[in-house]
This record gives structure tokens, sequence and C-alpha cells, in this order.
């Protein structure tokens, strides 16, 4: 990742967080493949990875890019925890969780909503994108979040073990 792009997306999250982490019940789901859960969180499926969710449409590019990212840096999230406290709200298990609910095999996406509302969330997928880019081991990677996010934050995803 682009210094730049790295630079774009860590004010991007700053912005996200000073909007809040909430949401507040206005959206309505029109479209045929949209839910929403419990939690609030909006989900949408597309065809595969290459088309994103209508609902970035409300977002500046940044976010679409860094869910364009994040998607394509699938191995690397599953390996990297949360620590917004999704594991317990959402039932997330790590990182990539906050951008994609499931890989479906027909090659279609159900994109999770949950990291445009949370700075914390998109500050780990860009972080572990930069430094993966830079050509860091997802092992390293895992330890540099862990370190970083270990006091102040709420508890980890029970992201698996390397």
């Amino acid at each position: 990742m682009k210094r730049s792009t790295f630079i774009t997306a860590c004010v991007l999250s700053f912005s996200v967080l000073l909007s809040s982490c909430t949401d507040d019940g206005v959206q309505e789901q029109s479209h045929s493949q949209m839910t929403k859960t419990a939690t609030g969180d909006i989900r949408e499926t597309t065809k595969s990875i290459e088309h994103l969710p209508s609902f970035l449409s409300a977002f500046e590019e940044e976010m679409a890019a860094l869910y364009q990212q994040a998607a394509e840096h699938r191995e690397l999230l599953e390996n990297i925890p949360c620590y917004c406290g999704c594991g317990q709200s959402a039932g997330h298990k790590n990182n990539y969780d906050c951008f994609v609910y499931e890989n479906k095999k027909d090659g279609s996406v159900v994109w999770d909503d949950h990291a445009t509302k949370c700075g914390v969330c998109l500050d780990i997928a860009a972080e572990s994108i930069a430094a993966y880019d830079q050509g860091k081991s997802i092992k390293d990677i895992r330890h540099m979040i862990d370190e970083k996010y270990k006091e102040g934050y709420a508890e980890p995803t029970p992201t698996k073990p390397l």
C-alpha cells in the first residue's frame, strides 16, 4: 500500500471515530440482497470481491478502497484479531469479519458494514495491510497489532492462534 493511501486511510479512520461508532437505525433496507442484523450492521451480497456493496456509496472513496484491500487480503486479516469489541457484540472471529461476513462457494461475497462505523477496525486493517505490503510476515504483523492494542481497547476477537 502506498504511503499516501495509508495516510488517507488513517485520516478516514479518524473521521469515522469522530462521527461515532454507532448506528442510528435510520437506514432502510430496500435492496433484496441486503439485510440488517440485530446489532444494526448491514450485510449485502455481491457476485464477487470485484463488486463492492452499495452501502459504501455513502462514504469517501478511501473507504471503498480499504474494503477492496481487506477483501483481497483475506488470509492476512483472518489471522489478525480486532480489538473494538466486535468479538463479543457481533460474534466476529477476526478483523476480516469486520468487512466480509461470508465468502460463498459460488464466488459471491456477503459484505458487512461494521467497519464503516468503527475506526479501530479500519486502523487495524490498514496497518496490517501496509505492513504486509512492506514484506512483514503475518506472524510479525499479528504480534505488532497485539502489542499496540493490548491496553486501552476491548478484548480481542477469538482469532485462531498462529
